[in-house]
């Protein structure tokens, strides 16, 4: 199995999901904290939005958005649970080589673009399939590394700052789709290009891309990438799956989880 490549590409994901796969295993978390960064321009093609914009909504506070944030009763499946300040990235440890992508970074790494009033993060990891008992070591492996895992950063903001936050990235991603570079935590990261994708319902508009990964051995790692406004709220989903990290084959997003996020916002 590659392993190096399952390695970077959930680095690219979060800090968290990295210290995840480190032991083989699914699950990591607690608080998180704010960041900041802009891209602005034309909007892209790479958006499925609703863009009637109503008056701009008042910011949930920081224990509003700890109410709304993701639980383990919320979902059938998976685990979830909250992302340490220890295991997180901030905003000072993500830049993107080409400033236009800088938002597409930070999407990756689970960091609020702009200037958030207040945030919470959380992370969910989903439950692998049991492999068929003939499979070989290497199949077995990586049947047992497929899941999905999510980072989901939710963000309040005032004036307009949300709607901003969705159009920077929309922007981002048009301007992005022949890939670009960035360093995080102190990891340099390649992505090779980045693709529109069907955004989920639930919210006031959306966008959502999938960004493929530079790995081992010409391995083109997907990551799935959402951010959801709903009102003065950006909801942000980032997803990797292990297995997908070192084949390079696509996955499905969590849709499940998403909805479920999303329906506690008011």
């Amino acid at each position: 199995m590659r392993t190096t490549a399952v390695r970077r590409t959930v680095l690219a994901a979060s800090a968290a999901a990295l210290a995840l796969l480190a032991t083989a295993c699914g699950g990591s978390g607690d608080e998180d904290k704010a960041g900041d960064s802009k891209g602005k321009g034309d909007p892209a093609a790479s958006a499925s939005a609703s863009a009637s914009a109503a008056p701009a909504a008042k910011a949930l506070t920081a224990a509003e958005l700890e109410k709304a944030a993701l639980a383990q009763a919320d979902v059938k499946d998976g685990k979830v649970t909250e992302v340490s300040a220890a295991e997180d990235a901030s905003a000072d440890k993500v830049k993107s080589k080409d400033a236009a992508c800088q938002p597409l970074a930070q999407l990756q790494m689970g960091v609020p673009a702009g200037t958030p009033a207040a945030t919470v993060k959380r992370s969910w990891t989903g439950e692998p399939q049991k492999p068929a008992a003939d499979v070989s070591p290497e199949e077995a492996l990586l049947a047992g590394l497929d899941a999905e895992k999510m980072i989901v950063t939710l963000a309040s903001y005032e004036d307009g700052g949300a709607e901003q936050v969705v159009k920077d990235v929309e922007t981002a991603a048009g301007k992005c789709a022949g890939g670009y570079a960035y360093d995080a935590m102190g990891e340099a990261l390649e992505i090779v290009s980045v693709e529109k994708a069907e955004a989920p319902g639930g919210g006031d508009e959306a966008v959502a891309i999938t960004a493929f990964v530079a790995a081992d051995e010409g391995v083109k790692a997907p990551m799935k990438l959402v951010v959801v406004r709903k009102g003065a709220t950006v909801a942000s989903f980032t997803v990797t799956n292990f297995a997908s990290a070192a084949t390079g084959e696509d996955f499905d997003f969590p849709t499940a989880v998403s909805d479920a996020q999303l329906g506690k916002l008011a």
